[in-house]
Formats: structure tokens, C-alpha cells, sequence
């Protein structure tokens, strides 16, 4: 096989940061919709997105995220707005 370094080194990774808004119509048909197989052997909600023929925008930013799951989480993305005023308009 090819060594992990340099698979690494051929492609490009990006972080997922999902933020997601739509229509309460739209909501309300998506979820009407039967999971499919995928989507339940992937655990992604959005594949049914997908496979319904919807279609979901993507963008790339620069920004630096947290992630919150955690009460631990939530302090430091505090921490985080504290040093980033820029963040908090």
C-alpha cells in the first residue's frame, strides 16, 4: 500500500462545520421522506437530503471554529469569543 504520509500528502482535507438552514416546508417534506439504507448504515441525514434529489450549498471559509459538545465545550468556545472580538457583533 502507499504510506500514510504520502496519501496525506496527496489530497486536500477540509473541516466540517455544519450549518444548516432551510425552509419549514422543505423541513417538514425531508422528514416525511423514509431513511434509506445509507443513510442509516452511514448515520448521515443528509444523504437522504441527497437521494431525494435535494441539493445542499456548501462554502469554504477561513474562519477557526470550536466545536461545542461538551459544558467544557461551551468555555472555551467562551474563551474563544472573549479573544476574538471580531466574532461577537
Amino acid at each position: 500500500g502507499v504510506p500514510r504520509e504520502e496519501w496525506l500528502g496527496r489530497h486536500t482535507f477540509y473541516k466540517h462545520i455544519g450549518i444548516y438552514a432551510f425552509r419549514s416546508e422543505v423541513l417538514r417534506a425531508v422528514t416525511s421522506l423514509p431513511q434509506s439504507p445509507l443513510e442509516l448504515a452511514e448515520s448521515l441525514e443528509q444523504l437522504r437530503w441527497l437521494e431525494n434529489g435535494y441539493k445542499i450549498g456548501v462554502g469554504i471559509s477561513t474562519a477557526e471554529t470550536v466545536g461545542i459538545d461538551t459544558p467544557e465545550d461551551l468555555v472555551r468556545a467562551g474563551e474563544f469569543l472573549a479573544q476574538h472580538p471580531e466574532f461577537n457583533r
